[in-house]
């Protein structure tokens, strides 16, 4: 899908058919578009600044860290650290079709004042910190930072006297949200490094280990040996959403997946995603995907 804010941006003359870049300088930051218009293979770009790349249209194929090339698509991001290097291809961009990219060039000090400014006012558990990884981090946009991504666009062509401050105040958020999610992908992804030490983490595997079962905030506070009001208040702070709605989102993806087999019935996949029926698993599906079981095992059947 193509972002209509990136679209209404000023482009400067097509220098070369192979990359046109469009940039805005900012306070703490400077908001780059990347456009190429033909097929490109090996193309070296490095940034002297960390950097929150999201695609916009197209493909590309990033290889970073000298490691397996990967699919970077719409609707996905990637917070790279300063000076890392990045070799791109660019195999499906065209004339009329091209590849569209954002890069945010974040200074490193803005990131460090956001990360202070979390661990004095809401510490995280297990003598953790809030601060940026040292490495990649390549994610799918949740509707909160695709939503801020398109702010921070609108406001870089905007024309008004206020901008920077219109600028940091987005920013600020942004990294906020960011932060937030990399921990929730270091407590779902590393969790086997990290069940033994990690309370939070040990609560996440359980659920993630548990999905057929009904859970409850107060069994997983005994297994967090937390009290459940400490618990709810850890668990929202470090991952950025309650126990609850963690469940919820954690059962409706791995419903998904069954309903994209097709060889279960509704009620089944209700109880193999832990819901007491199946009318409160196709409320609570309906309410986040906006479609019914139903309609989405249908819309996912092979034409």
């Amino acid at each position: 899908m193509i972002n209509p804010n990136v679209n209404r941006l000023p482009t400067r003359p097509l220098h070369t058919l192979v990359e046109n870049r469009t940039t805005f300088t900012m306070e703490s930051m400077a908001l780059n578009l990347f456009e190429t218009h033909e097929e490109a293979m090996a193309v070296d770009l490095c940034l002297d600044n960390p950097v929150l790349a999201s695609m916009i249209q197209g493909r590309k194929v990033m290889h970073l860290n000298q490691k397996p090339g990967f699919n970077f698509l719409p609707g996905e991001s990637i917070i790279m650290p300063a000076n890392e290097p990045m070799v791109i291809d660019f195999p499906d961009a065209r004339k009329n079709e091209p590849t569209k990219c954002l890069a945010l060039e974040i200074d490193p000090a803005e990131i460090q004042r956001v990360a202070d400014e979390m661990n004095d006012r809401r510490p995280r558990s297990g003598g953790q910190y809030w601060g940026r990884e040292s490495k990649s981090f390549h994610f799918e946009n949740n509707p909160a930072i695709a939503q801020l991504i398109q702010r921070m666009v609108f406001l870089c062509a905007e024309d008004h006297a206020a901008k920077d401050a219109f600028v940091s105040m987005s920013l600020r958020e942004l990294l906020i949200r960011l932060l937030e999610a990399e921990s929730r992908d270091l407590h779902i992804k590393n969790r086997g490094n990290r069940a033994s030490s990690q309370p939070i983490t040990a609560a996440v595997t359980y659920i993630l280990n548990h999905l057929d079962e009904q859970l409850t905030v107060d069994r997983l506070s005994r297994l967090a040996c937390m009290s459940a009001s400490g618990f709810h208040h850890a668990f929202k702070n470090e991952m950025g959403v309650s126990p609850v709605e963690f469940m919820n989102t954690e059962k409706i993806k791995l419903g998904m997946s069954l309903l994209r087999r097709g060889d279960c019935s509704i009620q089944e996949v209700a109880m193999r995603c832990g819901f007491s029926s199946g009318s409160y698993f196709t409320r609570v599906f309906k309410q986040r995907l906006g479609v019914s079981p139903r309609s989405f095992q249908a819309s996912t059947k092979p034409r």
